[in-house]
């Protein structure tokens, strides 16, 4: 799921190949905007545009007017990933494609298959820009050569300088790292060692390791992957090298996520289901409940759902109950665990908030859903809800939900459309 709007720009000389480009982005990316041009002087205007920001471009290699890769090479210029395409196969455009700075190359004979490709390497870009690598090698050369490369494909490049260093940025929680790119021989603690600390705490499903070393010996790989390590590369490497092998291990990673997320969360909303709601929920109330910290805990219901269900049908109350999680996930923290119950009925819990905060937080949220429009099948459906708040610590969890719940039914009692908060 991309976080906010992003631009692609499509250029062909071809209409009909950039309209079947850009309705597989549409259907696929309803938050992308296309950009299209069929020559290099649109192109360039487009990418000129100063209203206009392009987060990755699909660009024929080949065009009419001007000389191979001539837009390409412009593209780049303004720091603008490309994905390149060509009907040529020849080893002297593949040559060409592969000595340059570019995101991915795609021989495209405008087949299904072709055209799906293209899409996978443009969704891999745009979900770039929300993931974290943490690159470490001890030689500054190194480590500026691999920053430039990695920030090309528009990932987030967090750097250390040896193995603690590294595992101390891990382990402090700030950033929710995907892939490390560790070298092997440095001071402190080298690539191997750190390896070996990783998987104590991260399992490969969860964090990747991919390992590039000029090491010449060649148990080096082997023992890597041995202690957990999920890729190995030698030094010196290619740019379309290393963004092959990353592409493949977000990829892998994307898809044990994936299964995670059929088991963890609602289907029909995205939010987490009631078992992760109380699995989660339990490490964050005792941790809390050990540092004698206040934390929240919130039940959210519509108002009059049965009224909804039976005017409009059961399809527009699925489409009121997908959009309380919409509207939870634009007012909340990442960090703040939201759930559906069961029904209309969501439960949040929050912590490192304060009282005063909650208050403002939750009328906030209240106001939100007021005035919040849904148009389905030509109506404008409008629907409030109830939010029953518990602050503070009590004995179990359960006890905190019960509390929020009593909250819940006291809206419900006293004119709907409020929150009551008990402390």
């Amino acid at each position: 799921m991309l976080k906010k709007d992003k631009a692609v720009l499509v250029v062909d000389s071809s209409t009909s190949k950039i309209d079947i480009l850009e309705d597989k982005l549409s259907k696929l990316f309803s938050c992308t905007k296309v950009y299209r041009a069929t020559s290099y002087k649109e192109a360039v205007q487009c990418i000129l545009n100063k209203d206009i920001t392009i987060d990755v471009s699909i660009i024929n290699f080949v065009l009419p007017d001007v000389k191979d890769g001539a837009v390409v090479e412009f593209a780049l210029k303004k720091d603008i990933p490309v994905i390149a395409i060509t009907n040529k196969s020849d080893d002297v455009t593949i040559n060409k494609l592969l000595d340059i700075d570019i995101v991915d190359y795609h021989v495209c004979s405008e087949s299904e298959n072709d055209y799906n490709h293209i899409i996978n390497s443009v969704s891999r870009v745009l979900k770039n820009y929300d993931t974290n690598i943490l690159l470490v090698d001890d030689s500054h050369l190194q480590l500026v050569m691999a920053e430039k490369m990695l920030t090309n494909l528009k990932l987030n490049i967090t750097t250390a300088q040896n193995g603690k260093e590294a595992l101390d940025i891990l382990l402090s929680g700030q950033k929710k790292f995907s892939l490390v790119l560790t070298d092997y021989n440095m001071p402190v603690m080298d690539g191997m060692e750190l390896t070996k600390e990783i998987r104590k705490h991260y399992d490969k499903d969860q964090l990747g390791v991919i390992v590039l070393s000029a090491s010449d010996i060649p148990e080096v790989p082997t023992k890597f992957i041995k202690l957990g390590a999920n890729d190995f590369l030698n030094k010196p490497y290619k740019q379309i090298e290393v963004t092959t092998r990353i592409n493949s291990n977000l990829e892998i990673l994307e898809l044990f996520q994936k299964t995670r997320d059929m088991a963890n969360k609602d289907f029909m909303t995205g939010a987490y289901n009631r078992r992760y709601f109380f699995d989660s929920g339990e490490a964050i109330f005792k941790k809390a409940k050990r540092d004698k910290r206040d934390i929240v805990v919130a039940m959210f219901d519509i108002d009059k759902f049965k009224s909804i269900n039976d005017t409009y049908g059961h399809d527009v109350g699925d489409v009121a109950i997908c959009e309380v999680a919409k509207i939870l996930n634009h007012n909340l923290r990442e960090s703040d665990l939201m759930a559906r119950f069961g029904g209309e009925e969501f439960c949040v819990l929050l912590e490192n908030i304060s009282y005063d905060d909650t208050v403002k937080l939750f009328e906030k949220i209240r106001l939100a859903f007021e005035e919040n429009v849904i148009e389905v099948n030509g109506l404008e459906i409008r629907f409030t809800t109830s939010i029953g708040v518990c602050y503070g610590m009590e004995d179990t969890l359960e006890a905190m939900i019960k509390r929020s719940d009593d909250g819940l039914y006291y809206c419900k009692n006293n004119g709907r459309n409020q929150v009551a908060i008990n402390k």
